[in-house]
This record gives C-alpha cells, sequence and structure tokens, in this order.
C-alpha cells in the first residue's frame, strides 16, 4: 500500500505525493466535507453540512501523526481531522481522472450467433449458488445479454429466479405482461406480426433498464427471436460516420406512448444515442413503432432523418444481429437500453406461443453484481 512522502499547502489544495511517484491534490473543502467524523456510523449518511463553513477554509495545521493518519487542524470550526491514509488513495480524484477510462462492455456482432453457449446458463446453478448468480449478472452487465435455459414453465414461475437479483420494475403492463397474440390489441407485442428491433417503453424519462422474456410454449410456426448490440452498432458510427454519430447524440427525438387503454399522456424527448461522462455508452433509445411525430428544428431535420434512417437499418443489419428460437423454460434476459429485440411473424392457427414479461431496473443488477463481488 503506497504512503504519503511529502505534503505542500497551496491556495485552495494540500499536494500529496506517495512514496510510488503518484501525486494527489485534495480540494480543502472535499477534505473537510469527507472528515470521518461527517458521517453517522448506523446510517452511514453525512450529517455534516458543508454549507456552513466558509469558502476559504484551509488546514490551520496538517501533519502525518503517530498512528500514520493524515491529521488536519481547520482554520475554523475548532476542528482536527483524522484521515485514513489508504482511504485517501482509494478515494484519490486526481489519479482516477488521470487514469484512462477502461469500458466495462463486451461488445457484441452477428459472430456471437455461432457461440449462443457462451451467453446460456442453467436455471438451478442461479437458485442454488451464488457462484451461478454472478455468471449470470456478468453476463447481464459486460455482454448485455442471457438466455436461462430450463427454467420451469408454469405462469409467474420467474419470480423466484429474478428475485435472487431483486425486485421487478412494475409498470402498468403489469408484472409478468403475457406476450400473446390478443384481439383488438393495445401493443403490437400482443399481436401475430413480426416485431422490427426496438427497446421498449422508450417514451418513459427512465425506462426500464432490464426485461426478462420467459418462454412458457412456442409451437407456433414463426415467432423467431432476434437481437442486436446497439452499443456495438453505436460504436460502429463513431469511428466510421461521425457526423451522423454527432446527430444521434446531440439532437433530440421525440417518443409518445399510443395505447389506448391509457388514461395517462406519456412522450419523452431523448437522442437515440445517450452517453455517460466518461463518453461510454449509456442508452440506445429506438423504436419506429413508438417514434412520434418528431418536432425537430426545421433547419435539422433532413439530417436528423437521414441519420436514424442510417442507425435503423445499421440496428437490423446481418452484420451485427442474431437470430435464435426461443425453447419453452428459456428466459432470454438482456439489457433493455443496449440491446434491441425483435421477432419474426407467427402463425397464431399453427399452435401456441406465450411469453410471460418482467422488467427490471438497471441499478438492481448492477448494484446486486457489486455487493456480491465483494
Amino acid at each position: 500500500m503506497p504512503t504519503i512522502s511529502k505534503i505542500e499547502k497551496n491556495s485552495s489544495y494540500l499536494k500529496v505525493i506517495w512514496n510510488d511517484g503518484e501525486e494527489s491534490k485534495f480540494n480543502y473543502m472535499w477534505l473537510r466535507d469527507n472528515c470521518p467524523s461527517a458521517h453517522d456510523k448506523d446510517s452511514r449518511h453525512r450529517m455534516f453540512n458543508i454549507l456552513e463553513v466558509s469558502q476559504d477554509i484551509n488546514p490551520k495545521n496538517y501533519n502525518i501523526n503517530k498512528e500514520g493518519k493524515l491529521e488536519i487542524e481547520w482554520s475554523e470550526g475548532d476542528h482536527i481531522s483524522y484521515f485514513d491514509q489508504k482511504w485517501l488513495r482509494d478515494n484519490c480524484y486526481t489519479i482516477k481522472n488521470n487514469k484512462k477510462y477502461v469500458s466495462p462492455y463486451q461488445l457484441w456482432d452477428c459472430s456471437l450467433e455461432k457461440d449462443l453457449q457462451s451467453i446460456k446458463i442453467d436455471h438451478d446453478e442461479i437458485i442454488s449458488s451464488d457462484e451461478g448468480l454472478i455468471k449470470w449478472l456478468k453476463l447481464l452487465h459486460y455482454k448485455g445479454i442471457a438466455i436461462v435455459k430450463n427454467a420451469p414453465t408454469e405462469k409467474k414461475s420467474a419470480f423466484p429466479v429474478l428475485n435472487r437479483i431483486s425486485h421487478t420494475r412494475e409498470t402498468f403492463f403489469k408484472t409478468p405482461f403475457e406476450v400473446i397474440n390478443i384481439p383488438k390489441p393495445n401493443n403490437s407485442a400482443y399481436t401475430a406480426h413480426a416485431l422490427r428491433n426496438h427497446m421498449d417503453l422508450p417514451w418513459f424519462e427512465l425506462p426500464p433498464g432490464y426485461q426478462f422474456l420467459h418462454c412458457l410454449v412456442n409451437d407456433s410456426e414463426g415467432g423467431n427471436s432476434s437481437a442486436i448490440d446497439g452499443f456495438a452498432v453505436a460504436e460502429y458510427l463513431r469511428k466510421n460516420e461521425k457526423e451522423i454519430f454527432e446527430t444521434l447524440t446531440s439532437i433530440p427525438l421525440k417518443f409518445r406512448d399510443k395505447d389506448y387503454t391509457q388514461e395517462s399522456h406519456r412522450s419523452f424527448h431523448a437522442p437515440a444515442i445517450s452517453l455517460t461522462k466518461d463518453k461510454d455508452f449509456h442508452d440506445i433509445r429506438f423504436s419506429v413503432a413508438t417514434m412520434d411525430a418528431l418536432d425537430c428544428h426545421p433547419d435539422v431535420m433532413d439530417k436528423v432523418y437521414k441519420a436514424h434512417h442510417r442507425f435503423g437499418n445499421l440496428l437490423h443489419d446481418k452484420k451485427f444481429q442474431i437470430n435464435f428460437r426461443l425453447e419453452p423454460g428459456d428466459i432470454f434476459s438482456f439489457n433493455n437500453r443496449r440491446i434491441l429485440h425483435g421477432r419474426t411473424e407467427f402463425d397464431p392457427n399453427s399452435g401456441h406461443r406465450h411469453l410471460q414479461g418482467y422488467y427490471m431496473d438497471r441499478d438492481e443488477i448492477i448494484g446486486r453484481l457489486n455487493y456480491l463481488k465483494k
């Protein structure tokens, strides 16, 4: 573990030089705000109010004490802080911001179809062990897709394995929602029609992070599934078609809920591709079926439509798409804000097809994985 070898006081920060040559800048207000005594020992919530100190707060005295902690006597408030060196190093924002960001996502294309076994996991392995659950969560987080095999095929029987992660996300479709062919459907999923690759619920401010489609029966002709890694398509555009990528990340599209059974009117503006603070991919928002009449500025409408047209065609390109058939007992699990999914048309007169669908927020997958990894 690196240790502090030298400390220098500056106008607004302490410069710390570590014995391995790394340098850290610790802002005075940041240090005071993160004093170990600032947090309640039980709730771990910060109880200290940084708003009550002046913006000129600074160390009156500072040194490494006998316990090896950075000891700071503050210029106001009659307070001394004691910082563990390991905590300072682990939370050093200078070093973190100097490091090159490495994306956790494993992008994939059509070649995954030849290796579908790599994204499959047995239902009982998840139910019976944390190792199995971690394997499933890693597939969901890093690849964005997994197929759980040999699950029960009774109605609502996916709850036990999903609850190994966390609680499900409730929507007006209810949980689970029934993916079957019904008369006078309020959603195209409830028909026998083909579904273009899409994300679910793009007209929500925060669409569900993950979706789980549990196959109970699949006896009809047709109804094969497709999936595509929207992040991989976006990365292709970032590298090869920069103007289109810039349009898709900067100009919001409009999505609207067109469900005739609803007494709420939901719509939302968002770009087709959104990025994180590290310029990694955050969301893909795409659905031909539920995109509303666009209201972009007239000067950009032509380039928006051309970018949307290009993106949409790539999101159905055989170079990127995989195709497979769900079997009874399969749970098709995927990141709804990364992986677009679709299906071919099926003949409802040739046999029964019944999936049950569940949603879960992305926080639950990532949070559970981080907990179990520790």
